[in-house]
């Protein structure tokens, strides 16, 4: 309730007074910076803690390639339904390009990624730690792989450490439950700033191709992984879109998906999915299940090649968006990647048409929304439809945690009689000695 209150005042404060609203962006800036602090410890001790605990490093690849297939199939779907969607709302048409946006184009470009040999070796850390303090999640996923891997070899050796990793796991979410408490403040920052700066004009003038994707990602939510949830694992999909409430509304006022990443893995867990799904396919999703990033790049190519009156051919169109797809990898959960993946590969690919990028900078914010909310809504499917495929999922407690009678606990984060680390022995009471130990 106080993420909403503080969002509506932030879009009062920034119709009334815009010039000060942008000057209240380091707030949202400042709670998002905070969130990622925490992604890799989160993701480093849910992997360690789920693959060191798996008896057979063959499971752990079955999840990984598994998952990988999944996202790959649905990345296609997600491209097909915005080259369809593209084709028929012609979102581009009638609109002037002006000088004033034609070099933002070029701006927007020389943050895209690097080509595909750039993002592999960009997998591998300099060091061992240096992952955690570049806050890459990829790197911190293969870390955390070799890691969990080594413990699993070492057997029962490696039980002490897993216990260790448990705790530190449990004092790692119970600081992120502490730097929740600021998220009103930062959704007002950050709401605030965005409308401060946009104003209701690029709103009016770019609304078909605003709405047309909002609606496009809602469609593709709803009946696409809907129904893929509902056949697959029999779960309603507005019964797991409403148990992630409380994320939804924190990407909607971050823009960002990352921002709820390490609650997605917190609560996925609590759902009932085993620790080596969640472990994997969250944070993997996060870098290759982009169906709201590809939903994008599909609508918004089409848009400016429209809007410079050079529309693209069928054989056009596939070409450029596979290009993205790649290209796009790892941009998922960072406001505004979406926009520099879209410069990038028309600067690479249609270089003619690298100037129309500029009529879409005013409202890429608000479509960074619908991307990040969508991407994030495919992850959390993604999850459950893993789980149920690879059977690591707890049918009974899904229906429990999903109908409301076993609440998710907002204080710690984390369900000690669900999540705990495997390796761990529950207190034995009446043995001093195990007593002892345990305190």
């Amino acid at each position: 309730m106080a993420v909403i209150g503080a969002v509506l005042l932030g879009i009062a404060v920034g119709f009334a007074a815009p010039g000060a609203a942008v000057e209240l962006k380091p707030l949202g800036t400042g709670f998002v910076n905070l969130i990622k602090m925490m992604i890799s410890p989160i993701i480093f001790c849910t992997i360690v803690l789920g693959v060191g605990s798996v008896r057979k490093a063959a499971k752990v690849g079955a999840v990984g390639g598994l998952a990988l297939g999944y996202f790959m199939v649905m990345s296609t779907v997600a491209l097909a339904i915005g080259l369809v969607v593209g084709n028929i709302l012609e979102p581009g048409s009638g609109l002037q390009l002006t000088e004033a946006v034609r070099g933002a184009g070029a701006a927007e470009a020389e943050g895209a990624a690097g080509s595909t040999a750039d993002f592999v070796l960009g997998i591998i850390p300099t060091t061992l730690v240096s992952a955690f303090t570049g806050g890459e999640v990829l790197q911190t996923l293969l870390v955390a792989l070799l890691v969990g891997f080594a413990l699993q070899a070492m057997g029962s050796a490696g039980e002490p450490v897993l216990r260790g990793v448990g705790h530190i796991q449990r004092l790692v979410f119970r600081v992120l439950a502490m730097i929740m408490w600021v998220a009103p403040v930062g959704a007002f920052g950050a709401i605030a700033a965005v409308v401060g700066e946009t104003g209701l004009d690029a709103l009016k003038s770019l609304a078909v191709i605003m709405i047309g994707f909002y609606v496009t990602c809602l469609l593709f939510v709803v009946v696409v992984l809907g129904a893929l949830l509902r056949l697959v694992a029999g779960v309603n999909l507005f019964a797991l879109l409403k148990y992630l409430a409380r994320e939804f509304l924190l990407i909607l006022s971050t823009s960002s998906s990352e921002s709820a990443l390490p609650r997605l893995i917190a609560k996925m867990e609590h759902l009932g999915v085993s620790k080596p799904v969640v472990g994997i396919t969250v944070p993997t999703g996060y870098s290759f299940n982009l169906d709201g990033t590809a939903i994008y790049l599909t609508m918004a190519s089409l848009f400016v090649a429209e809007a410079m009156g050079d529309p693209l051919s069928i054989g056009q169109q596939i070409s450029l968006l596979i290009f993205m797809v790649i290209a796009s990898k790892g941009a998922a959960g960072v406001t505004g990647a979406g926009l520099a993946t879209l410069a990038g590969g028309l600067q690479s690919h249609r270089p003619e048409l690298l100037d129309g990028v500029g009529l879409i900078v005013g409202i890429d914010r608000f479509m960074s929304e619908a991307r990040a909310l969508t991407n994030f809504a495919g992850n959390a499917v993604a999850t459950v439809l893993v789980g149920t495929w690879t059977k690591e999922i707890d049918r009974a407690r899904v229906d429990e945690v999903l109908t409301g009678k076993l609440p998710f606990d907002e204080k710690t984060l984390v369900d000690d009689g669900h999540s705990a680390p495997p390796a761990e022995v529950p207190e034995q009471r009446g043995d001093p000695a195990r007593e002892s130990v345990t305190v």
